[in-house]
């Protein structure tokens, strides 16, 4: 019986820990893919679950053996159907995203928050930067939904931050998050095609997951990414066009011994094949030192 069909037995399912093993077998028999929040069925299932019955997200045992409503049964069927009929991404049916402890109102106006610049930012950017009180200016550039501008927000209590993205639409959401957050006074929205809208301004780090996506890669992505915003996926060719342009403006933008920290994904060889001149350093992250690099504004100058 195919995952589609399975759930016209959803009337035998009584207990949470009935539902979570359905819901596991129904996303691995449909081959779904995983990638915005979680990277396996069972976290998801888990996930899915205790977010449509209200419980702590931290809190799964106690509550294994506990029968659904009626209601509860149906809400969960519902959002089951949306995940596997649809692919909708996790992110998307719960209007929410985290990343560490922080947590972010997402829909399909936005990509889904997972930035690997998120870890580096728990700890101020250190050692690249001495001081996080230092730092008072910083920009978020292709904010989405403003989560990494909120973050550095955090991470740089004296900072003005602001956060631009060329989508009105992804402004909108960032401009939720930013006022769940109190921010409203020192996260500055932005909408600008990269740097066109901040001619004159200047900042001690530049931040920036753009899109990266090859075109190669975009044509073979998995349909649950097909819900996120294209303009925040595919740049260009090599997925380098967004990139080419960060590096070519931001010295211009930055004060002097200025970071800039860019995102690449999945580019590093290409990159470094184009910019064999520039001395990239290569952060270290949770899933390996391939996918973020640094630059001082003074080893850019050296360049453009």
């Amino acid at each position: 019986m195919s995952a589609l069909h399975a759930f016209d037995d959803t009337h035998e399912l009584r207990t949470l820990r009935d539902w979570l093993r359905f819901s596991v077998s129904a996303f691995n028999e449909a081959e779904l893919s995983f990638g915005h929040g979680s990277d396996n069925a069972y976290d998801e299932a888990v996930y899915l679950a205790l977010h449509t019955l209200h419980l702590p997200l931290d809190t799964l045992e106690p509550f294994l053996d506990a029968q659904l409503t009626a209601r509860e049964r149906q809400a969960l069927l519902d959002l089951l159907r949306r995940r596997v009929e649809q692919r909708v991404p996790a992110a998307y049916l719960t209007n929410e995203a985290w990343l560490g402890e922080f947590h972010f109102y997402v829909d399909e106006r936005v990509i889904v928050p997972r930035s690997f610049i998120a870890e580096l930012l728990r700890d101020g950017l250190a050692p690249w930067v001495d001081d996080s009180e230092q730092i008072i200016s910083v920009l978020d550039m292709c904010t989405g939904s403003g989560c990494l501008a909120i973050l550095a927000a955090h991470a740089f209590p004296n900072a003005e931050v602001d956060a631009v993205d060329l989508s009105a639409d992804a402004l909108d959401v960032a401009e939720r998050n930013v006022a769940d957050y109190g921010l409203q006074d020192r996260v500055r929205l932005v909408q600008s095609n990269l740097f066109e809208a901040l001619e004159g301004e200047r900042y001690d780090i530049i931040l920036s997951n753009p899109p990266y996506v090859d075109a190669e890669s975009v044509d073979a992505l998995p349909q649950e990414y097909l819900h996120e915003p294209e303009l925040a996926l595919g740049s260009g060719a090599d997925g380098l066009d967004a990139t080419r342009e960060i590096l070519a403006r931001a010295a211009d933008h930055l004060h002097p011994g200025g970071l800039l920290i860019v995102e690449i994904g999945h580019n590093r060889e290409a990159l470094e094949a184009a910019y064999p001149d520039l001395p990239f350093t290569w952060l270290q992250v949770a899933a390996g030192d391939e996918f973020v690099f640094l630059l001082r504004r003074e080893e850019l100058l050296e360049k453009y």
